[in-house]
């Protein structure tokens, strides 16, 4: 017989590699295939495997549901506590970090204040603190990214060189070096990924953002696509007053 579990908390292949041997070695587990943009594994086995049998097998930062129970998980069943916080809860770290980032441009500015320049400094500041994250972890980004980023899909090596190119992008905003190139760069790369993000949210897919890069678990929620459009709708104003 075979059954079709949700798996959450994989971010690279590596963790889909983990999952599968883990799985596998499950006792009476004939054979365990393991989807990582699906997030999803199927199990073939001899006879019924309790659920919690595979909780055991697989360490706590993985979290495994029957595809039925993805969207409600029961009160009553014993799933981590991580797997269990709201969606607010889960973002946390990414409110911190836009409210830091808010912060730290008004009070650059709130002197003699220029929004213009306050918005420049929010969006070299957005880059150089989202691309540090990414690079904590450079080995298992691109992974992550290609996962719902149509060009880092179609083109592997982009994924790889992105926080390089969010960094370069920072420092261009933050120096005031050449900003219409860099507010044109913005549009493209984050309107590719903002599609990709949409995509990913209207099929309802269960996968990880990798906006922090993979130290922190954050899910793929609205906010992901909010952060994007924010920063798009600031690039088009800034744009308006070069042209």
């Amino acid at each position: 017989m075979k059954h079709t579990y949700h798996i959450s908390g994989m971010t690279c292949n590596g963790c889909r590699s983990s999952v599968e041997e883990k799985l596998s070695k499950v006792e009476g587990v004939i054979n365990a295939s393991v989807h990582l943009e699906k997030a999803e594994a199927v199990v073939e086995m001899a006879t019924h495997i309790p659920l919690e049998t595979f909780r055991q097998a697989l360490p706590d930062k993985y979290t495994i549901t029957t595809i039925e129970d993805t969207s409600f998980i029961s009160a009553a069943e014993d799933i981590p506590s991580n797997s269990k916080k709201n969606k607010l809860q889960q973002l946390q770290p990414l409110f911190i970090i836009f409210a830091y980032i808010t912060t730290a441009s008004i009070l650059l500015h709130y002197k003699n204040w220029n929004t213009s320049e306050a918005m420049l400094d929010f969006m070299g500041l957005f880059y150089i603190v989202f691309s540090f994250f990414k690079l904590l972890d450079l080995k298992g980004f691109p992974e992550s990214f290609r996962m719902y980023d149509p060009l880092a899909k179609a083109i592997p090596v982009y994924g790889w060189i992105y926080p390089f190119i969010e960094t370069a992008l920072g420092l261009m905003f933050l120096m005031r070096f050449e900003v219409s190139i860099a507010l044109i760069a913005t549009l493209i790369i984050l309107g590719i990924t903002t599609f990709g993000v949409t995509k990913t949210l209207l099929d309802k897919k269960s996968i990880q953002c990798a906006c922090l890069g993979t130290a922190l678990k954050l899910p793929m929620t609205e906010a992901t696509f909010i952060e994007n459009a924010i920063m798009i709708v600031m690039a088009i104003s800034m744009l308006t007053q070069f042209f």
